[in-house]
């Protein structure tokens, strides 16, 4: 015959939620590992950003300071050496002579590299624009 004190030890145990943490703890991690990777995405398509701004900008200054006869071999060679081995393959550089108005301009377009390799580049591409004064004519 049960004891007067064993309906509430039951309810006792059921009530104690052992385990509780590790089920929540399993059902986040996959929603945390995900949001890591779109925020690391999106720090990838910043430093896209930048690499693109940086070297149009290095681009144009070479581009105004050589001479003539040199202006687009020297804007896609600096342009080259500025961006990183991952992101020259994409590099879409265009380097205009000089404008009536004298100015010298590029233009860079970049693929945003994905975060795995086994997938193609992301669909975003990165443009980047700078001008500058042509010193010489």
């Amino acid at each position: 015959m049960p004891s007067r004190g064993e309906p509430s030890r039951i309810r006792a145990r059921l009530r104690r939620d052992h385990g509780q943490l590790s089920v929540e703890f399993t059902g986040m991690v996959p929603i945390i590992l995900v949001t890591l990777v779109l925020l690391w995405q999106a720090v990838l398509v910043g430093y896209t950003f930048t690499l693109a701004s940086g070297a149009a900008d290095e681009g144009v200054r070479k581009a105004a300071a050589a001479g003539a006869w040199g202006r687009a071999g020297s804007c896609e060679e600096a342009v080259r050496e500025r961006l990183p081995a991952a992101w020259e393959g994409s590099a879409s550089i265009d380097c205009t002579a000089p404008a009536p108005d004298d100015t010298v301009k590029v233009s860079i377009t970049l693929k945003a590299p994905a975060l795995f390799p086994g997938f193609a580049d992301l669909p975003v591409p990165v443009k980047a624009e700078a001008g500058a004064a042509a010193e010489g004519k």
